[in-house]
């Protein structure tokens, strides 16, 4: 199982059926959701619009519930209703829960809480998991603090180590990671230096909750022409040359190389 959805997942209340398609046309996927975007008394209005709904879905994730919240059980017995098989579970934190999936599902582990953020290796441990995805807001309420970021807008430490650990705990075991959204929706120069530094740090995807978000996204993640011409020009070097070699004043190695591969991997995903 691998995650290849793309690099701008965009998150859509699942109690709002007529924004489904639209949010689909807009992103990569959509991630439809059944938990925080909705209130306890929309649930199983939701549950409902999910199985009505006329989705590719190859293209759309499905956020249930926590495992031990009262409403995971229902949600499950959605998702056996529908040809929705992606799915990323809130507040994840114990591998075992994992296993309340079947062979069918390809799962998303959330790590959005100090468990969770701490449990991040076991979780990507799991045979059914194919990504990580970290969430700011929930951490730091789960600490008992009171905002995620600093008065310049940027992330506070604990944030920073939670984000980090994410990555590479997902990256050390061939795992996708995704990062968390920008909830400051008007900031789009603050989301783009952030999914810009998510695409260079080896994130598959950033997470988004407004579809204006999703193109500034998607810029940060395609690799510019002179970078993309590069890897090419590099790659079809090393073809010529075999081991360590001199180009354009740089030493290439196996480490360069793979630099290079990513840039073309993520050149072609996105279209350049």
């Amino acid at each position: 199982m691998t995650f290849d959805l793309g690099p701008a997942l965009l998150f859509c209340p699942a109690d709002r059926p007529e924004r489904f398609g639209k949010a689909l046309e807009r992103a990569d996927a959509v991630i439809l959701d059944l938990e925080d975007a909705v209130a306890p008394a929309d649930k199983a209005k939701a549950r409902g619009n999910l199985i009505d709904a006329h989705l590719d879905p190859g293209r759309v994730i499905v956020r249930v519930n926590a495992a031990d919240s009262a409403e995971f059980a229902s949600d499950l017995a959605t998702l056996s209703q529908t040809d929705f098989r992606t799915v990323m579970l809130a507040k994840a934190e114990d591998p075992a829960a994992l296993d309340a999936f079947d062979e069918r599902f390809s799962l998303i582990a959330l790590c959005e809480t100090a468990r969770g953020v701490a449990a991040a290796d076991r979780l990507a441990e799991h045979e059914r998991v194919v990504g990580l995805m970290w969430g700011a807001e929930d951490l730091i309420a789960s600490l008992g603090g009171t905002s995620s970021r600093r008065a310049d807008g940027g992330y506070r430490d604990v944030a920073r180590y939670a984000r980090s650990r994410v990555l590479l705990e997902a990256g050390a075991r061939g795992k996708a990671a995704i990062d968390a959204v920008h909830i400051a929706i008007d900031d789009l120069d603050g989301l783009a230096s952030e999914a810009s530094d998510a695409a260079a740090s080896g994130f598959s995807a950033t997470a988004c909750i407004h579809p204006g978000q999703v193109a500034v996204i998607r810029d940060a993640y395609r690799p510019d022409a002179a970078t993309v011409d590069w890897a090419q020009r590099v790659l079809a070097a090393a073809d010529r040359e075999g081991g360590v070699f001199r180009f354009e004043g740089r030493m290439v190695d196996e480490p360069v190389l793979r630099h290079a591969r990513s840039v073309r991997r993520r050149a072609a995903d996105t279209g350049r």
